[in-house]
Order: structure tokens, then sequence, then C-alpha cells
């Protein structure tokens, strides 16, 4: 049994969304996987199917997962132990979390890079009736990709929605002749990240916690203010709160309380959620499992407020 480290490569997606071709393409490239096995994972089929002989030799092995059942640990390190796997892509199922997955990879799996596809014409008729399982995957995209894109296509729409859920992920439409052209509208935020005290307003928080959660070490040592619900847990030790707002990104099914734990150095009694205006100071701690930044907040100073004119925050 291998304990080698296997870098990932995560197609995310629909059926029919293109992920098939672009994974096709990407192995057929001459330039990658020389010289290495490569395990494919295949846990969606849909109408197009893989041409082999296009891989050039390369030493490819397929495998199917018919069910996420059968996203379980040892099975997945026997799949690439049997082939001695230098590289895994993995094309996953649209309909299935993530969570399914991230749950249950072996520890020697790294995820290396992560690509979301799409149909351009009927990207928004996904997110209006499967939005959590677009908001999955889109959150932790490294790249998006909207094939089939016409120049009739949104493209201001589309940005923005990418930009409502990840702030750091690069995106590029295919055109009808194949190119890929970047997306190259610029995305200021509307506080200022360099003032002794971050500002945010209420109509800003949204796309803060957004940019916060993909990006937290740039605030590390940063100070912040800004208006939210503060509530006890019962999982959080004493004098640590949950300190958060409710986010709506694109209809009430999808709203949830988005949040981060808060150190308060002082006795405070919260047998409700309340609203306050909180300043506190952000560190970032690592997680090395999950390899991801995670911001926790020291309050400095909290007072109970009014609620915001609109207590549900929303990127819109």
């Amino acid at each position: 049994m291998s304990s080698k480290a296997i870098p990932v490569y995560l197609f995310l997606g629909f059926l029919e969304g293109g992920k098939t071709k672009f994974i096709q393409e990407t192995i057929s490239n001459k330039r990658f996987g020389i010289d290495e096995n490569i395990l494919l994972v295949i846990c969606e089929e849909g109408i197009e199917e893989y041409d082999i002989s296009r891989f050039d030799g390369k030493s490819i092995r397929l495998r199917t997962i018919e069910d996420k059942s059968e996203l379980d640990e040892q099975l997945l390190l026997k799949l690439s132990d049997e082939c001695d796997a230098d590289k895994i892509m993995i094309e996953y199922n649209g309909m299935w979390h993530l969570t399914d997955l991230l749950l249950n990879k072996p520890e020697s799996w790294k995820i290396f890079k992560t690509v979301f596809i799409a149909d351009a014409s009927t990207f928004q008729i996904y997110l209006q009736n499967f939005g959590s399982l677009v908001i999955d995957k889109v959150n932790v995209s490294d790249v998006v990709i909207f094939n089939r894109y016409a120049k009739r296509a949104d493209v201001n729409e589309l940005h923005k929605i990418i930009r409502s859920i990840n702030r750091r992920s690069e995106i590029y439409y295919e055109a009808d002749n194949g190119m890929m052209i970047v997306d190259d509208i610029e995305d200021p935020l509307p506080f200022d990240i360099e003032a002794p005290t971050i500002v945010i307003k209420d109509t800003d928080y949204a796309i803060w916690y957004s940019d916060i959660m993909n990006d937290a070490k740039k605030y590390n040592g940063k100070t912040v203010k800004f208006k939210a619900i503060i509530s006890s847990r019962p999982e959080l030790p004493n004098n640590v709160f949950a300190v958060g707002r409710y986010i709506m990104i694109c209809c009430e099914a999808d709203m949830k309380f988005c949040w981060f734990v808060s150190l308060y150095n002082q006795y405070y009694n919260v047998q409700s959620e309340k609203w306050v205006t909180v300043t506190a100071d952000i560190t970032v701690q690592h997680h090395e499992t999950e390899n991801i930044d995670i911001p926790l907040l020291r309050i400095v100073d909290l007072y109970e407020c009014e609620p915001p004119e609109r207590a549900i925050a929303s990127f819109l």
C-alpha cells in the first residue's frame, strides 16, 4: 500500500456540461502526464464517452463509481494502488455533495486543482433549481469555465454569480471557435482592507464573508468592525461565541448562518441571539488535514444595536 502523496485533479459540473470533453482534451495534451500512471475515476456517465485511442499511448486506467456509497477510503485507495497512480483525475457527479468525497478520500490523495465546467446556456437554470449543489462546487473551484458560450450570453451576470460565491477563482469563457476568453472584469472590494480598522457596511457583509473565507491570509492581523448577530453554542467553550449573519445567495432555500468563532475575554450573557456592533482582531489558523485557512476573531469591543435595514445579507 503506497503512502506517497498523489495530486488529484477534480472536475466538477453537471450532466452534459462538458466535463468529459474537457478532461479528454487535458489528457490528450502531449505535455500532460508524460511517463506517469493516470487513474481516471468517472462518477457520472453522460452521452459523450472517452476515446482511449486519443490518449497517445499514455498509461490511463479508467474506473467507474456508480453510487456515492462507493466513495469509501479503502476502496478508493485500492483503486490508486492497483495502477500505482502518479496522478488522479476525477469526473465528479454533479448531484453529489463534495463532502461525500472529501470526507472519504485517502489522506494521500491531495487536491491539486479543482475545475468547475458549465454550459453557459443552462448554468442559471441549474442555479435556480439546484442552488446548494452549484454553490457547493463553485465555492471550492480554482477555475470556472463556461463552455458553449455565445456572444449573446450575459457575461456580466455570469461573472456576478461566480464572484458572489467565490472571489478567487479564475473565470474563462470558451468561444464558438474553441478559444478561451479570460474574464478580466475587475472586482474592487467595497471596503478599505488597508485601513487601521476595516469598516464593513451592513450591505457588504456577504461580500466580506466570501472574501475572507476564500482568502483569509490577507486578513491576518487586521482589525474589523461590523454589525452581526451574536449567539452562544453548546459546542463552544465559555467566552467563545458565534458571530455572523444569515446570508442568502440565490433564494431563501440557500440561506444559512455564516459565522466566525469569536473569543471575548469578558463576561457576556447571551441567552438568545442579539444584534451587536463588533470590533475584533483577526487571526488565521491553517488546518493541515483539510488544507484550509480559518479566520478567528478576538473581540475587543461590542455593544448591542438595532438590526440593519435588511437583516438577511445578500450579494445583490
